[in-house]
């Protein structure tokens, strides 16, 4: 085939059937508003008739951007195969159209040949296909002053906004544009580019007709008034893209939110879906063409701007509304599960109580896997072993890196560092990079105490590779805090906040540096602000719960303990926090009880049995209280097994022995425990009684508990200490501090 030469000035497109030729026009001046009601009038009368409902394709919210890709053909006319041809150019597969004719125009068209414009739309495609942004932007120009085509607009737009030129795409889609196609002297039969059409796959040259028809006038653009200018002088044939099409409104409100207009954005989607209630919209009406629906879409962005708007509860409707009408849209998901905008109870119900079947019938079952997977672990334990189970055994994702990070997660709740540490060692080896399993695998690296230098290094390679994530920072402020370095912490953890504001990790993070460096004062307002940023989580209040108990308000620390186990009761260690609550209130039964429920939740979770040693020395102390010796002896060679050097266990184990009588079985308990701790006071004053019991020949029942039990042995104690201490310092008696932390200490 010749080359085609080029066309002489002024250029006659051909006369192309566009994606939007047939469809009726809009009118400015029937559809002049920000706001997307227009859209919803527009669909509503669209559907109102049988012959206008085949043009109701661009307005219908349950359509995706790419309707039925890769099942269907290219939206434009397809080329005639030729015999000299080894076929189309795959990239030339525009499997694309946002205004979504039907198929059935298609059908009406004939044979077609390829023209300019149908080559520099592959032209555009390939450059988009290549990130060739640039390239694609100047064809796509030029095609869209030719054709008129929203179409060829909506693409020209969405090049813009691939190149960050947000204004720019804004502009074109919020503009004036002309529904129209150019006006042009219709061209002899079957000329196309400048040939006669002699036969099959034959081409003679045509020379174009020499008077052309005048440019059509050019729409007033510029000002505060341009709308209504247009809207005076024109009464059909203009409208604005964004009036136009869904998705085109939608890509708008995109551009207007990476600019930071963020009331813009909002009222061009609407404060609230303005299809809710529609028969043709909802949970139960599938997505036409098997994508994601734009609707949905759109919920899940209006909620990005509510939280950029710090109205939260909306934001998590917004989140739930776009989950719920389309169950394949995971960034609402992610939304919702990341920032803990629900409980671990609300959030297992509202995950499993979505309409897989209805939306995704073929894959409902592997979806509402994999959601049920980034679930939190605190609860239905056994649920969760058979859901990674299945995703590993019957979908084949057991080197799959959201499947692995399942696992991980279910090993860092339950203690077992080393364990979790190796899965996300394992998925960072798979991804350079996973966003959900870098906060766990940072955590592992300062739990292990082997590994901070390790942590050094992963902090300085992130800091190099990604400094515009705020994870990076965030792993800095973690290496800090493991060396103790707490305003330094503090400083990182403030900037990865900044950077994130919905990054719980850090919000965390910094409040624990107050606690660890002892301002706890600080720690509490700390852990309020996150307690108020992530509601659905019980962990900012459990930590309140914690300073406070620290601090001695104990009925702050009630109030806020029993607040956080109202939003969660699966964690062992608020069971434990609340445990050590009754046991300062004196009521040793109810704490008992708290003790034994931490130790069996944490049983289920299959977690490490180390990391609960205190919480066993805890329901040893509060069955000592009981006279309850036999379990207290019990309770506390449990942590002996585990932990053979365990100064507490050891000094109580020897305490029982003492109220026994079994005096000999006491100082060994006691030196044993002063060989670990050699200058513990109490261990000594214990050791110290002991030794003249066994002089004495008596047992510690007949001397120092002769009436008041165990409360009286205590009590002459610390007589003693403190009349000991007087003769030392020649000081006035000071009454005993009260214990403090999360276990019962040695004085108690």
């Amino acid at each position: 085939m010749p080359t085609t030469p080029a066309p002489p000035m002024p250029f006659h497109p051909p006369n192309l059937p566009t994606p939007s030729s047939s469809r009726t026009r809009h009118s400015l001046n029937a559809s002049f508003s920000f706001g997307p009601q227009s859209l919803v009038n527009s669909y509503s009368v669209a559907n109102s008739s049988l012959e206008s409902r085949r043009r109701s394709f661009a307005l219908d919210p349950n359509r995706s951007i790419l309707p039925v890709s890769p099942l269907r053909s290219s939206p434009r006319i397809p080329r005639r195969p030729k015999a000299s041809l080894t076929g189309r150019h795959p990239l030339a597969n525009d499997t694309t159209d946002v205004f979504q004719e039907s198929d059935e125009e298609e059908e009406e068209v004939g044979e077609y040949e390829w023209g300019m414009v149908d080559r520099m739309r592959l032209w555009r495609h390939d450059a988009l296909m290549q990130h060739l942004y640039e390239t694609a932007a100047f064809w796509g120009d030029k095609i869209v002053n030719w054709t008129n085509d929203p179409n060829d607009a909506f693409w020209l737009a969405q090049t813009f906004f691939l190149t960050h030129q947000y204004s720019r795409a804004e502009r074109l889609l919020t503009r004036p544009f002309s529904t129209l196609p150019p006006q042009r002297k219709s061209p002899a039969p079957n000329v196309l580019n400048g040939f006669a059409d002699k036969g099959k796959g034959k081409e003679v040259a045509h020379d174009p007709p020499a008077t052309s028809t005048p440019f059509p006038p050019r729409l007033p653009v510029g000002g505060a008034g341009e709308m209504i200018d247009v809207a005076v002088e024109y009464q059909s044939g203009v409208s604005r893209l964004v009036d136009m099409s869904v998705a085109c409104r939608y890509l708008a409100a995109q551009c207007q939110m990476r600019q930071g207009k963020w009331r813009d954005a909002l009222e061009m989607l609407g404060e609230a879906n303005p299809f809710r209630g529609h028969e043709k919209s909802g949970p139960a009406v599938p997505n036409t063409d098997g994508g994601i629906k734009i609707e949905a879409s759109m919920c899940h962005l209006r909620g990005l701007l509510m939280m950029k708007l710090n109205k939260t509860v909306q934001a998590k409707s917004c989140f739930k509304e776009a989950l719920t009408l389309d169950v394949k849209c995971y960034e609402s998901f992610q939304q919702l599960i990341d920032t803990e905008m629900f409980t671990p109870e609300e959030e297992w119900e509202f995950i499993q109580g979505l309409s897989y079947k209805d939306q995704t019938p073929e894959d409902a079952d592997f979806v509402q896997l994999m959601y049920t997977s980034r679930l939190r672990k605190y609860k239905h334990a056994e649920e969760h072993a058979i859901v990674r189970k299945r995703l590993v055994e019957e979908y084949g994702l057991s080197d799959n890196p959201d499947v692995l990070f399942s696992f991980a997660e279910a090993l860092y709740i339950s203690f077992r560092w080393a364990d979790c540490f190796a899965i996300t060692s394992r998925i960072l080896g798979l991804q350079a990079v996973h966003a959900p399993t870098m906060p766990l695998h940072i955590a592992c690296l300062h739990h292990l105490s082997h590994l901070h230098s390790k942590l050094f290094i992963l902090a300085h390679e992130l800091v190099d590779k990604e400094p515009e994530s705020h994870i990076s920072w965030y792993a800095v402020g973690v290496w800090y805090m493991s060396v103790s370095k707490y305003p330094e912490a503090r400083t990182y953890f403030s900037k990865a906040t900044i950077m994130d504001p919905r990054f719980s990790p850090a919000w965390i993070a910094f409040a624990h540096s107050f606690a660890l460096e002892g301002e706890h004062d600080h720690a509490v307002t700390a852990y309020s602000t996150c307690a108020r940023m992530f509601n659905g989580s019980h962990l900012p209040l459990m930590f309140i719960g914690m300073e406070h108990l620290i601090l001695s308000n104990l009925n702050l620390a009630d109030e806020a303990l029993n607040a956080a186990h109202s939003m969660c009761d699966g964690d062992p260690l608020l069971s434990n926090e609340r445990g050590v609550m009754a046991f300062n209130r004196g009521e040793y039964d109810e704490a008992a009880t708290m003790f034994q429920d931490a130790i069996s939740l944490a049983q289920v979770t299959q977690t490490s049995e180390i990391e609960w040693a205190p919480t066993y020395v805890n329901l040893g102390t509060c069955y000592r209280k009981l006279g309850r010796y036999e379990e207290a002896k019990a309770s506390y060679q449990c942590v002996l097994k585990l932990d053979p050097r365990n100064t507490s266990a050891l000094s109580f184990l020897g305490i029982v022995h003492h109220m026994l009588g079994e005096i000999d079985a006491a100082i060994v308990k006691y030196h044993e425990a002063l060989s670990v701790e050699p200058i513990n006071p109490h261990v000594l004053e214990l050791l110290n009684m002991a030794l003249a019991d066994h002089r004495a020949g008596n047992t510690l029942l007949q001397k120092a508990m002769p009436s008041g039990g165990e409360a009286e042995w205590a009590r002459r104690t610390r007589v003693k200490q403190e009349r000991d201490q007087q003769a030392r310092s020649m000081l006035p008696p000071r009454l005993p501090l009260p214990s403090r932390g999360s276990d019962i200490e040695m004085g108690s």
